[in-house]
């Protein structure tokens, strides 16, 4: 299980209010890719699943409030959604605790498609923020929707994120647009956590043969060129879409099986780099001052610096 360590996060953060919403979660992890369709949802889970297997409390938030997939994937499509006063109180699958607006739906409107404008799929996502009754977590990984618009610029501005998963496939097309999502978190100061690589090569069900159907190594190559973390690699093996299709994550169906030791292993590495973080995570600012614009700028010790906004500064002291 994951130590408490505090950690900075290159901004300033006021503990003046009770802790409530996901400010009870240790490490607050973004899953990402900026590009639909690389099995982000697939690592979040089987992820999730694999840090509870180490002993840790773990929840997922899915912040993919048009196409929520973490309802199915958990088999979790007819449960009902608790209230605890004014929090929701999160469902429980394997272990993992998570919210989902596919929850909120209800099990007869799974169909139904959430057609909302932005201010409206915001509105939701803060109250997944700061409206749901976790309890206390070492990890809770955000499942993100594709791209880097309103859902992940509000959630790297108000949800104190200790950093971001980047998930590629090794395709080119992924791996450029990965790019761009992984240089939005770096924009906004939240730390790049790792790469992975999911549907690196495909197993064979009969012979155990890994066969690429992409170049491999797009993703430990574009690690190495961005000078960020590479976790690991997941082969695209039709037991992970088997068990996703049945509700069943594989690290629970099958967690002898080679995919699911690929998660364990993502897990581990994981665990390693958010510890590695937190303990060199620790400085003390070396400068701070305002700018003419009303910015606050301050460079820490470690060698990183940032520009905050008032607006930034009055969210996380609030």
């Amino acid at each position: 299980m994951a130590e408490n360590h505090d950690h900075h996060e290159h901004g300033p953060d006021c503990n003046h209010a009770p802790k409530t919403g996901i400010k009870t979660a240790r490490n607050i992890i973004a899953i990402a890719s900026g590009k639909g369709g690389v099995g982000k949802s697939t690592v979040t889970v089987n992820l999730a699943v694999a840090l509870q297997a180490t002993g840790a409390n773990v929840g997922i938030l899915d912040a993919d409030i048009y196409g929520p997939s973490q309802p199915g994937m958990m088999g979790a499509k007819a449960d009902a959604v608790e209230s605890e006063g004014n929090l929701i109180v999160p469902t429980e699958r394997f272990g993992v605790k998570m919210v989902s607006m596919g929850l909120l739906l209800g099990p007869d409107r799974e169909d139904t498609p959430v057609i909302w404008r932005a201010p409206m799929a915001v509105k939701i996502l803060n109250q997944f923020i700061s409206g749901v009754a976790w309890g206390d977590l070492d990890y809770l990984l955000i499942d993100l929707p594709p791209g880097t618009g309103d859902v992940q610029l509000t959630l790297a501005q108000q949800a104190s994120l200790s950093g971001a998963v980047i998930v590629t496939t090794p395709q080119q097309v992924a791996l450029g647009i990965a790019k761009k999502g992984l240089r939005m978190f770096q924009q906004v100061n939240v730390p790049i956590l790792g790469i992975v690589e999911n549907m690196s090569g495909y197993t064979c069900g009969h012979c155990g043969e890994l066969t690429d159907l992409f170049p491999s190594g797009g993703g430990e190559t574009m690690a190495k060129e961005l000078k960020v973390p590479f976790l690991g690699k997941v082969p695209m093996d039709s037991a992970i879409l088997a068990a996703g299709d049945a509700g069943v994550p594989v690290v629970s169906r099958d967690p002898g099986g080679k995919p699911a030791q690929a998660f364990l292993v993502l897990a581990r590495e994981l665990q390693m780099k958010l510890l590695q973080f937190n303990k060199t995570g620790n400085a003390e600012p070396e400068k701070v001052e305002l700018n003419g614009t009303g910015q606050l700028f301050i460079r820490w010790s470690d060698g990183h610096h940032g520009l905050h906004r008032p607006w930034t500064l009055r969210t996380r002291c609030a």
